[in-house]
Order: structure tokens, then sequence, then C-alpha cells
């Protein structure tokens, strides 16, 4: 269903220095621009094409006058990937990346890797008994097979200690919002997400429904 989570967070140690005088510093700020861009060809030339694996960087962090080259530049991210293995290889490879890029440079780099969830994996029978169910509540035509994405959710933990099925109830295309929130479907975080009310009967009697299913199962 989803990817796993991992964040990052990579730090550039160098040497301060006037802006106007360069050579008699190490620019962290530029060392921290060659590893990001190198981090790149991990997911372009490291991955195999048939595994999916999203490395994004969204904060970079350095200085503070427009004079001075700065001593130090973080930055950090998230990497997403369906598969421990592919985790795995992408953070040894970064850790590769920079290394050597720092040292190359003559800057000290330090990285740290955090797994905040795996992969959120559904089981076959429990998936296979939950679509019998909404197709008697609300119809075949209207459960659609969900396609894998690189957003992560922490129920994944429950499905690695219990057998489970993860799914979803779609919002609608936007019809319920008011005309202030922009027109269209939209996804969770964006500032015009509105949560459809009208939804509310059809999640609980789905809910009810599974339960009411589960329980009338014979028990061997």
């Amino acid at each position: 269903m989803m990817a796993s989570c991992n964040e990052f967070t990579i730090n550039v140690h160098g040497k301060g220095a006037h802006a106007a005088m360069p050579d008699q510093g190490i620019d962290a700020i530029q060392v921290a621009f060659q590893i990001g861009t190198a981090l790149q060809t991990i997911v372009s030339r490291n991955v195999k094409p048939s595994e999916s694996v999203v490395l994004s960087i969204t904060q970079v962090h350095a200085g503070d006058a427009l004079n001075v080259l700065p001593d130090s530049c973080q930055l950090r991210g998230t990497v997403r990937c369906f598969s421990v293995q592919a985790r795995d290889f992408v953070e040894a490879r970064m850790r590769q990346l920079v290394q050597n890029i720092g040292a190359a440079h003559g800057a000290r780099c330090e990285m740290e890797f955090k797994c905040n969830c795996p992969p959120t994996t559904n089981h076959p029978m429990e998936t296979a008994f939950l679509q019998d169910v909404l197709h008697e509540l609300v119809g075949p035509a209207n459960v659609h097979s969900f396609e894998p994405t690189m957003s992560a959710e922490d129920f994944s933990f429950m499905l690695e200690a219990k057998a489970g099925c993860y799914f979803m109830i779609g919002n609608g295309d936007g019809d319920h919002r008011h005309a202030g929130h922009g027109m269209g479907p939209c996804m969770l975080h964006n500032p015009s997400f509105d949560f459809n009310d009208a939804l509310i009967p059809i999640g609980a009697s789905a809910w009810v429904r599974l339960a009411q299913a589960w329980l009338a199962q014979e028990r061997t």
C-alpha cells in the first residue's frame, strides 16, 4: 500500500571565511550542494529501475550573513521505498557519498539516518475478505484497487504484528467544499483539504458490516 518512511540529517562542517576571500575557508555550502546533487544519482544510477525509491532533500540550513561563508551547512530530507533491502542499500550508498565528497573538499561530514516506519503491506486473505464486504455495501463498481503510493503510514507496524488490511475511503471530487477552498480533489497536507461529511455514514457502515461478517464466520 505505502512505502517505508525514513528521514536523514547531513551536517557538513567546513571552515568559515569572508565571502570575498573564499580561498581562506572551506565552503560548507558548496560541499552540501555537491552532496545533494550526488544523492540524486543513487535513485537514477544505483537503484534497479524496477525498484521504486524516492529521495528528497526538503531542508537546507546555513549561514545568517550575506558576506560570510558559514562554517557549516545542514541538509535534511526523506527516503521512501517499498522494501527493506532497498532502504538499507540507499542508506549505505548515501553514507559513502557524504563521507567521500566531504573528504575530497577537506570538510568533515556526518549523517544520521532514522527509520520511522516500514512499508505498509496488506495480507491477501484479509484484503479479499474486506473486498467482499465492501462489494455488498457499495457495489463492486465503487471498490477500487489501490495503486501503491510513496506516502507512509505507521499502521505498518500493526500489519507486521497481525494479519490485516489497510484501506481508504475516497473523499470525492471536491463538490462538498466551499468556494473559498478551491475546487477539484486534493490530498492530505493540502490547504484546500476539507473532509467530506457525507462519508461518515458510509465509513461507519463499512466498519459495522466488516465486524458482523467477521464474527459470523464459522470457527474451526
